[in-house]
């Protein structure tokens, strides 16, 4: 069993809202997650905490594979 406060998303979520591409030439992990999901939630880095959960409907992570995506949401 999960538990932890959610955040909730709906389909197609790609890479490019998970962390915007102008952020691309970054590749410390904490800098990266100042900046996830900011181009659909301003306030996820603000309201995030550790042990919190992502959730979403179809194509989460969808786009192109940049691994800045999950390192920006692990940090």
């Amino acid at each position: 069993m999960l538990k932890g406060r959610v955040h909730k998303y709906g389909a197609n979520v790609d890479t490019d809202a998970i962390i915007p591409a102008r952020y691309l030439n970054v590749s410390e992990p904490l800098e990266l997650a100042r900046h996830c999901m900011e181009a659909i939630d301003i306030d996820f880095v603000k309201n995030v905490r550790p042990g919190d959960i992502i959730v979403a409907t179809t194509n989460f992570g969808c786009g192109s594979s940049r691994e800045h995506a999950p390192l920006a949401i692990k940090a």
